[in-house]
């Protein structure tokens, strides 16, 4: 009680703990007056840390446990915000002038109204090694400005754990202290730890309105660096969606957050082609989504020691994630073993970005089983939400999830796609133009027009077996192909991802894009063998890379098709075309040939 009443009195006049010296050095004119701000308080350059007190002003020390030696550090930041440094380390001397990043405690008093750690503020918790070689931690807890009635979204309690031991954390805007966890430069060098082996566990939601904060929403989101090279090649995010109850002994904003214990959303993306690197940090290629029914969690403890400093609780609106001797969360060995032996899913979704322009942290973001034509988020087309790209992508979607989150490499096209799909649309984005996210919402890059294609799995079997175009952008489909009616065996070999290391998804990735190639070098000896210029093709017989392998060797292959079926159409050549179908289709181009080459 002591403590409780000496903090009391002591933070109430925090904003007025500070003097300002007026000292100046030299002789005659040459007069050097202190800094009345931190260097970097107004420039134009990014604020990579938290701008120290002017010079001239004192921090106040206060020795908590009388063992001669400070626990708080009471300053000022920018725009007069007044902070303070726990020490939990207990290795803070007289004189410093901050605390340190490895296992003390800022808490930042953004309001100015002389509480620390409440309403309004910014508590940044450092939590050393430990012990377990899973690096330091990072906790960030952004209370809101003022309380609201709703629990979501309404500040964030986030965990970042540094499992590669890089140092990098979360990211805060020093300039106006808000905590900006999708800030990057370039197209995706983002700031938070998100590049290489990394954890972190996230709700849009303050501290006082989770009942046990041991779990958390995203729970976790991770990052895999499988060839150690600092680079993300998978992301894999496990999500626990809440509820909310009203808590009668909270007069103020009842509504309260609790998770279930139990997963029920995960996304698994893979840089299948492992392009990215430094100025496209990220680039995944696919994602395939669960959704529903999902796992339990709650053997996956992690102790925890907050190593926290006694007599520090009434400072915190909150304190009880100071007291913290555990976390709940599927880790980097235990989460895909989780999601696919025990996971019990109801729907699986799938995403390939077809025109290798992602460069999002989380995911290729899901596309909706919605309408093929509508565009523009929110307006009931496939690209419904707003993080989706409005063109580029190919969805497909198993509602019922009979096909169990397996996969196939088809003849009709030489690409992935999900088995157990009813239904699948790729909208055409060629040249890269349409992008996800941020570039979505703030450059409006949707596209007025563009080309549909549309997949239907027509005899229930788990395959397509039904392909739709709409090339010209009109909304109508102009040619339908039906792989029955043509004799083609819409059957294909399951792939079953369960067990797949990255290896074997980088494998899978240069099977196919090999295959593609090499179909496409048929087909231009075929095109060849019927008396049609290549040439004009130049720029896609050439493949320096395994994605131009899988992009050329696609599109090669279309456009030489196409050209062939308008030579068989201006030659009312009817058995010509429907050999010309079932090679295309049945990937059996040496069946076209004309002559040996």
């Amino acid at each position: 009680m002591k403590n409780y009443l000496f903090l009391c009195l002591l933070l109430s006049g925090a904003p007025y703990l500070f003097a300002q010296q007026t000292a100046a050095t030299g002789t005659g004119s040459d007069t050097l007056k202190y800094p009345e701000t931190y260097w970097n308080t107004d420039t134009r350059l990014t604020p990579y840390r938290l701008p120290s007190a002017p010079v001239g002003y004192h921090p106040r020390y206060i020795d908590l446990d009388k063992d001669g030696d400070p626990d708080l550090l009471i300053s000022m930041t920018k725009n007069d915000i007044p902070v303070m440094w726990i020490d939990d380390n207990d290795n803070m001397k007289t004189g410093d002038i901050e605390g340190d990043t490895n296992a003390d405690c800022l808490l930042i008093d953004r309001n100015k109204d002389g509480h620390f750690g409440g309403i309004g503020d910014l508590v940044i918790d450092w939590v050393e090694d430990q012990g377990d070689g899973k690096g330091g931690m990072q906790l960030i807890q952004d209370y809101p400005p003022v309380e609201k009635n709703t629990v979501w979204p309404n500040g964030h309690y986030m965990w970042i754990l540094d499992t590669d031991h890089d140092q990098v954390f979360n990211y805060i805007d020093w300039n106006t202290f808000e905590l900006l966890s999708w800030e990057h430069s370039g197209a995706a060098d983002f700031f938070p730890d998100y590049s290489g082996q990394s954890i972190f566990m996230k709700v849009h939601a303050a501290s006082n309105r989770i009942k046990d904060m041991r779990l958390n929403w995203e729970n976790p989101f991770l990052f895999y660096d499988q060839d150690q090279d600092g680079l993300s090649e998978m992301a894999v995010r496990i999500v626990d969606s809440t509820t909310y109850f009203d808590d009668t002994s909270k007069q103020i904003n009842p509504q309260t957050i609790q998770f279930s214990g139990k997963a029920n959303w995960v996304s698994v993306s893979v840089d299948m082609d492992n392009d990215n690197g430094p100025g496209n940090e990220f680039d995944f290629d696919m994602t395939l989504g669960l959704f529903g029914g999902g796992f339990d969690y709650m053997d996956q403890v992690h102790k925890l020691d907050m190593h926290s400093l006694p007599g520090t609780d009434s400072l915190f609106l909150d304190s009880r994630w100071r007291h913290l001797d555990k976390l709940i969360y599927a880790d980097h060995k235990a989460a895909l073993p989780l999601i696919f032996k025990r996971g019990n899913w109801n729907q699986a979704f799938f995403v390939y970005d077809e025109d290798d322009d992602c460069n999002r942290w989380e995911r290729v973001e899901f596309l909706a089983p919605k309408d093929p034509f509508k565009i523009g988020s929110g307006n009931g087309g496939i690209d419904d939400n707003t993080q989706s790209d409005p063109a580029g992508d190919r969805g497909e979607w198993d509602l019922d999830n009979s096909g169990k989150g397996r996969l196939y490499l088809s003849k009709f096209d030489g690409r992935l796609h999900l088995y157990g799909a009813d239904w699948g649309c790729w909208r055409i984005d060629q040249k890269a133009t349409a992008f996800q996210g941020w570039d979505r919402r703030m450059m409006k890059r949707e596209p007025e027009k563009f080309a549909t294609v549309r997949y239907d799995d027509v005899d229930k079997n788990g395959f397509f077996d039904k392909i739709s175009y709409d090339l010209d952008g009109d909304t109508i489909f102009e040619q339908v192909i039906d792989l029955k009616a043509l004799g083609i065996n819409d059957r294909n070999n399951l792939i079953d991802v369960s067990d797949y290391t990255y290896s074997d998804y980088r494998l899978l990735q240069d099977k196919m894009s090999d295959q593609l190639w090499q179909n496409a070098q048929t087909a231009v000896k075929v095109a060849v063998s019927y008396g049609l210029n290549v040439n004009w093709y130049a720029k896609l017989l050439k493949s320096r890379a395994i994605q131009e392998k899988y992009y050329n060797g696609y599109w090669l292959q279309f456009y030489l098709y196409k050209d062939l079926e308008n030579l068989f159409l201006s030659r009312r050549d009817a058995a010509g075309l429907r050999k010309l179908n079932k090679a295309y289709f049945g990937a059996d181009w040496k069946s076209l040939m004309l002559r040996n080459e």
